[in-house]
């Protein structure tokens, strides 16, 4: 057909055409769809693009779950007000060995449900159970930091071994942290008493002073602080609930895990510094180890409470020689 005889539409008829196809595209889109468009004042049902896990008491908790599904799974439990994302070097690496690597948020941090109840570390292992569950994960390596620490000694007292084939916790908070009768070399109650008063009142700058100074030992005196480092810190801590924060402390604290310690019988790697600012390693590390049937204790000098982050290439190293042992 020549140029000629070409039908000539108009800019306007051009637009009209265009419209109308638009519309009926969008009204094929089914409405069960993730990507159906609604004008309603009701919140949307549609599924969610997180990774979520209800618990049995209606509590959202997300998780990231990275990997081959075949492969052996490291399951990651973080610290302190912080989320799954304290853990990007230890996922990233893992992932690159060929693992299959799940983080969650505990309940009230990050980007779980900010309840206000449910802030202790039977509720965590419970919250970790379900996790652990839902995606049906066996042969698993736990590894928690600080609060983690407690978290995953908790969970496999609490609901057993069968699934879990070693452990390792990093500078983490058992057996008790709290000074008591039984524990002459715990930190004094008061400490905590001011931590907690700090995130009822003054969060934001509690948590930058936290970062900036003991967690990641920029307080020494040839420390090379990183912005970046502290105010991802900052962010993790913000992100999440204060109330959670707040009983969190009595959980992290108060929690005397000595009995649990006595009941797990696999390998458990027990990692502390003797520099540690946060979890004073002569009343944590060494006493867990003991405390473990198959405990191994590896003792650093001169890192800082936050050493998964300021030295994973130490950290990471140490953690697959553990695995592959």
């Amino acid at each position: 057909m020549s140029d000629d005889l070409q039908p000539r539409i108009s800019r306007r008829e051009a637009l009209a055409g265009a419209a109308a196809l638009g519309i009926a595209a969008m009204a094929a889109v089914p409405l069960s769809s993730p990507r159906a468009f609604t004008q309603s004042n009701q919140p949307s049902k549609e599924p969610t693009t997180m990774d979520i896990v209800t618990t049995r008491d209606g509590v959202d908790i997300f998780y990231k779950d990275w990997g081959p599904r075949d492969a052996q799974p490291i399951v990651f439990s973080h610290g302190w007000p912080l989320s799954a994302d304290d853990w990007d070097a230890q996922m990233m690496f893992f992932l690159g060995k060929g693992f299959r690597v799940i983080a969650h948020d505990r309940r009230g941090h990050g980007r779980s449900t900010q309840v206000a109840d449910g802030h202790d570390m039977d509720h965590y292992a419970d919250d970790l159970a379900a996790v652990t569950e839902t995606l049906d994960l066996r042969n698993a390596i736990h590894v928690g930091h600080s609060t983690g620490g407690g978290e995953v000694v908790r969970y496999i007292a609490r609901h057993g071994q069968d699934r879990v084939a070693k452990a390792a916790i990093i500078a983490a908070v058992p057996p008790i942290m709290v000074q008591t009768e039984a524990n002459p070399g715990g930190l004094p109650r008061k400490v905590f008493d001011d931590f907690q008063a700090q995130v009822a009142t003054n969060r934001s700058q509690f948590y930058h002073d936290v970062a900036a100074g003991p967690f990641y030992g920029y307080n020494r005196p040839d420390a090379k602080p990183s912005d970046g480092v502290i105010l991802n810190w900052w962010r993790q801590g913000m992100m999440g609930g204060a109330k959670a924060h707040y009983d969190g402390i009595v959980a992290f604290s108060q929690t005397d895990f000595t009995d649990d310690l006595k009941a797990i019988t696999l390998p458990v790697l027990v990692m502390h510094s003797e520099d540690d600012q946060i979890v004073p390693y002569a009343d944590a590390g060494p006493l867990s180890a003991k405390l473990l049937p198959n405990g191994t204790l590896k003792t650093y000098t001169g890192l800082p409470h936050g050493m998964p982050t300021t030295h994973a290439e130490t950290i990471n190293a140490d953690l697959l020689a553990f695995i592959k042992g």
